[in-house]
């Protein structure tokens, strides 16, 4: 059974941004974790940083519905999949993520406890109660995957590389869940990226506008297509900049870093991530 939406009355954490679709962000990161509620299942989008926030997430979706829970991953990065053993100790059963992320999340996953240390030392220690790593055990391979939470259909699909090469859009209702493809207020993390392809992702991702019209990034407030679409092409000029600043042999490509359109540290992850990609290109062409 499902209980009525969250009211102003009790403080709820939640946002309904449509029938039975909601979305809630976690202090630590500003992480959205998304709610899709049928009539037999709830699904959740993304788990958190570890077991403290993974347990308060747990306990805003009980207070919602007390169905039995699917959660999908959007990408294998630790503050949106680390949480994933606490769901596990509470009875989830199905992870679903693209077999590209559950991978990385297997192999990768310990190298990232780092990462999260700050706000979930037991998360980055590996110590304690749902500590383990655990990867997605039910993988989208190519076509979208359907699911039917009962009155409620979500639509599991991959477009592309952008943010890592396996990004995992979640649809339902007029609502897209874009995982960290689409940021808002702040800029996009390049480090393991895929700059070129990412604006043309971006780019499959405005052309659903007739299917969705509220996109929520991985973090911040959920936005508008005319926004997914600034980020495109802002994105598209920051790549051009960067790469005539590479073209240019002679000259200090560290120089292109103050006419960038995001903060320093992000377009140093650019121009590293531009380089090393067309490194690897030549590499491989060579060989």
């Amino acid at each position: 059974m499902t209980t009525d939406a969250p009211s102003a009355e009790t403080r709820s954490p939640w946002r309904e941004l449509g029938p039975g679709i909601y979305v809630l962000r976690t202090p630590a990161f500003r992480m959205n974790v998304g709610l899709i509620v049928g009539s037999e299942q709830a699904l959740v989008v993304d788990t958190g940083a570890g077991p403290l926030g993974a347990a308060e997430v747990y306990s805003h979706v009980r207070a919602v519905t007390g169905l039995p829970l699917v959660v999908v991953n959007t990408h294998a990065h630790a503050d949106h999949f680390f949480g994933n053993s606490y769901f596990a100790a509470h009875g989830v059963e199905e992870f679903w993520a693209t077999s590209r992320c559950g991978a990385v999340q297997a192999e990768n996953g310990e190298d990232q406890r780092t990462l999260v240390a700050a706000v979930e030392p037991a998360m980055g220690a590996g110590e304690g109660e749902h500590t383990r790593i655990l990867a997605a055990n039910r993988l989208v391979e190519g076509k979208p995957v359907d699911l039917d939470l009962g009155e409620q259909s979500v639509t599991l699909f991959h477009l592309g590389r952008g943010h890592t090469d396996h990004d995992l859009l979640v649809g339902a209702g007029n609502v897209l869940f874009t995982g960290d493809l689409v940021e808002e207020g702040t800029d996009p993390a390049f480090e393991d990226s895929f700059p070129v392809d990412w604006v043309r992702t971006l780019g499959k991702v405005t052309a659903l506008e007739d299917l969705y019209d509220v996109f929520v990034p991985g973090h911040g407030e959920p936005v508008a297509v005319e926004d997914v679409v600034t980020q495109m092409n802002t994105m598209r000029s920051a790549i051009r900049v960067t790469r005539m600043a590479m073209d240019e042999a002679s000259v200090d490509m560290t120089k292109a870093i103050p006419i960038l359109p995001y903060g320093p540290e992000q377009s140093r992850a650019l121009l590293i991530r531009l380089r090393t990609l067309a490194h690897w290109k030549w590499l491989t062409r060579k060989h």
